[in-house]
């Protein structure tokens, strides 16, 4: 991997090409990042590179964080996160990356927690369909049988039944880049991205492309 960069969430909208093509998109305010530290394999085992996104206030950073940014010089940041570059070397404490790294037409992976949508039915949860719906019928909205009396007398592990949905990490892989503003650090990708507003997203270049 040579690039990857964190967003945030802005939104979606839709644009048109050239040819008057509409395509809708999600927004992602990318950047800019700043590298906070540099691992090497002869004093951490292994090449990576960490990045801090966001300023935050001083009072909501611990001792430990506290004593890394002062130490690198560099404002308080809310979230840090590290990428295994293949050209770590390359990068320095302060460096910024922002969006430009990226291009129209590049493909990239994107992952966030998708949005929580609390204790739900395995109708809603899995798709499953329901039961009739006269008088006469027990059976609605039920998850159907969970396990025979005699065999298996017992019910199988990944069953789909009711539970939490959402709030997940979820990835996505070979999204298309359609714009990109390097002026505001904004990439238009196509399509969804997993997450709300102002959500963390961590795009990187695609694996299979």
């Amino acid at each position: 991997m040579k690039k990857a960069i964190l967003a945030t969430k802005v939104g979606m909208t839709q644009v048109f090409n050239e040819d008057g093509v509409l395509t809708p998109v999600t927004v992602l305010q990318a950047g800019p990042c700043v590298v906070t530290q540099v691992k090497t394999e002869e004093n951490d085992g292994y090449a990576a590179v960490q990045v801090g996104f966001m300023d935050k206030r001083e009072t909501l950073v611990n001792s430990p964080d506290r004593g890394k940014f002062d130490k690198a010089d560099i404002p308080y940041k809310r979230f840090i996160r590290e990428f295994r570059f293949e050209n770590a070397a390359d990068y320095n404490v302060k460096d910024e990356i922002k969006a430009d790294i990226f291009e129209a037409g590049d493909k990239i992976d994107v992952s966030a927690i998708s949005k929580g949508k609390g204790f739900q039915g395995a109708i809603k949860r899995f798709g499953q369909h329901r039961g009739p719906m006269k008088h006469g019928s027990k059976y609605h909205r039920h998850a159907g049988s969970n396990g025979s009396a005699s065999d298996p007398s017992r019910v199988f592990k990944g069953k789909h039944m009711p539970g939490q949905m959402g709030a997940k990490r979820v990835t996505i892989q070979n999204l298309e880049i359609v714009r990109v503003d390097a002026e505001d650090n904004l990439i238009l990708v196509k399509g969804a991205v997993p997450g709300p507003k102002k959500a963390l997203v961590v795009v990187r270049e695609a694996v299979k492309a």
